[in-house]
C-alpha cells in the first residue's frame, strides 16, 4: 500500500448507483467532492447509472437501477487505470465493481451514505435486523468505510463494521449565504415560515412536519412519490416542487426555520445548507441532528413542536457563522486521506 499527500495528482475512480439526474444528498456530495478533487489537480472518473440500461427500483420507481456485469465494469476500470477505487453505494453497479475488484486483487474503499436498514424498514415494515448481514458482507473487504458522523460510526461498529474513516460534508458558501432576497413565494405567507427541503418520500417522515400544530406557514421544497398524497391531505401547506441554485438558496434564507423530521438520514446535508443561510433547525434527537447541531443553532426534542418553538428563538447570525465552517474542500481532503492508493505495476491487467 503506497501513500501520497493530498497535493499529488492521482487518477481516482468513483463507482456509484446514485448519480444525476437523481437529486439527493449522495449525488450532491459526490458532485461537490469531485469538483474539489478536480480543482486540486486530480483526474476523477465516475461510473454511474447514466452509462447503462436501467430498471425501476422496487417500491421506488423514480430511482433507476443500472445493471452491468462485473466484466463490463472491469473493462471500464482497466481502461481508466485508476490510482484508487471508491465504491460509493451498495447497489448493483457497486456490487459488480466489488466482485471484479476482489477477483483481480484491487483494493477499494466504500461509504455508508444512507442508513439503509432503517430506510427499508420505514418503507416496507421489515425489520432492519434482516439487512445488516448484507451490509457487513458488502463493506467487509473495504480498506476503509467512509462515514459522516460519530453516531454512524458507532452504529457500524456495533454492527461489526470497524474499519471506518471520517468523511465530513460541506456547503457551497458562495450560494448558501444569509444575505440576499427571500424566495418570491414567501411574499404573502404568514410568518413564521417553516421549511422542509428534501425528497418527498415516506422515509423522510415529512408528515411529522406537516402535522405540527404551530402558527405560521409550512413550505415543502422537493419532489417525490409522496407529494400528491401529502398535498391532498395538507391543503394549507405550500409545495414549491424542486428548487435548485439561487431559488433554493432564497428558500433557505427567507424561511424562519428549517424543520428536519427524518429519523433515518445519516447526516442531513440540508441542515448545514440552511444554517449557512442563517436559518436555524428543529429536529428529533437522532443520528444526524445530534452530530450536526448544537444548542446555539438548532433545537432537538422528541416532541417536534417543542423543538420548533425553541429553534425559532435562536440567533440567525450564529447559525450563519456555524454553517460557514463546513467546507467542501475539507471534505475532499478527508476523502483523499481515506483512499487506498494502488500500485498499478503490480496489478493484473483487466480481463
Amino acid at each position: 500500500m503506497s501513500h501520497v499527500g493530498p497535493g499529488s495528482a492521482r487518477r481516482i475512480l468513483i463507482v456509484t448507483d446514485a448519480w444525476s439526474p437523481q437529486v439527493n444528498g449522495v449525488v450532491r456530495t459526490l458532485q461537490s467532492v469531485r469538483a474539489q478533487l478536480q480543482q486540486l489537480g486530480h483526474v476523477v472518473e465516475v461510473i454511474g447509472p447514466d452509462r447503462f440500461a436501467t430498471l425501476p427500483c422496487p417500491t421506488y420507481p423514480e430511482i433507476r437501477l443500472a445493471m452491468a456485469a462485473p466484466r463490463t465494469i472491469g473493462r471500464l476500470i482497466g481502461a481508466f487505470a485508476p490510482d484508487a477505487v471508491h465504491l460509493a453505494t451498495e447497489g448493483p453497479l457497486c456490487l459488480a465493481a466489488r466482485r471484479w475488484c476482489l477477483r483481480h486483487f484491487y483494493p477499494f474503499t466504500t461509504a455508508y451514505h444512507t442508513n439503509f436498514p432503517d430506510y427499508v424498514q420505514s418503507r416496507t415494515g421489515l425489520s432492519a435486523d434482516w439487512f445488516w448481514p448484507y451490509f457487513r458482507w458488502f463493506h467487509g473487504p473495504a480498506s476503509a468505510v467512509l462515514t459522516s458522523t460519530p453516531s454512524i460510526r458507532a452504529g457500524l461498529h456495533r454492527a461489526g463494521i470497524h474499519q471506518t474513516h471520517h468523511w465530513g460534508r460541506g456547503v457551497d458558501l458562495a450560494l448558501f449565504r444569509p444575505d440576499g432576497a427571500a424566495h418570491p413565494a414567501y411574499a404573502d405567507l404568514p410568518r413564521p415560515i417553516l421549511l422542509h427541503v428534501g425528497r418527498v418520500a415516506v422515509e423522510k417522515n415529512i408528515e411529522a412536519f406537516l402535522a405540527l400544530d404551530v402558527p405560521g406557514s409550512k413550505v415543502v421544497v422537493g419532489e417525490g412519490p409522496w407529494r400528491a398524497a401529502l398535498q391532498t391531505k395538507y391543503p394549507d401547506a405550500h409545495f414549491l416542487g424542486l428548487q435548485t441554485g439561487e431559488p433554493l438558496a432564497a428558500a433557505y434564507r427567507g424561511a424562519d426555520l428549517l424543520v428536519f423530521p427524518s429519523r433515518t438520514d445519516t447526516f442531513g446535508l440540508v441542515m448545514i445548507e440552511a444554517l449557512a443561510s442563517g436559518t436555524p433547525v428543529a429536529a428529533y434527537p437522532v443520528m444526524g441532528p445530534v452530530d450536526v447541531l448544537n444548542e446555539q443553532v438548532g433545537a432537538m426534542h422528541e416532541r417536534l413542536e417543542v423543538a420548533a418553538t425553541r429553534a425559532l428563538m435562536l440567533d440567525r447570525a450564529a447559525c450563519a457563522a456555524y454553517g460557514a465552517q463546513f467546507s467542501w474542500r475539507r471534505s475532499a481532503e478527508e476523502f483523499l486521506s481515506s483512499l487506498h492508493w494502488l500500485d498499478r505495476q503490480h496489478l493484473p491487467r483487466a480481463a
